[in-house]
């Protein structure tokens, strides 16, 4: 059985978006902060 894909708000893509431009975390570190997939 899959998993239903998860559907983000651009309330939530905006406020990581912001979260990674300041630059003081790793991409590792956002992604578990937000719980999102770590890109390439």
């Amino acid at each position: 059985m899959s998993k239903k894909r998860r559907h983000y708000s651009g309330e939530f893509k905006a406020k990581v978006a912001l979260a990674a431009l300041k630059g003081d975390q790793t991409t590792s570190a956002l992604a578990a902060r937000f719980e999102v997939h770590r890109p390439w």
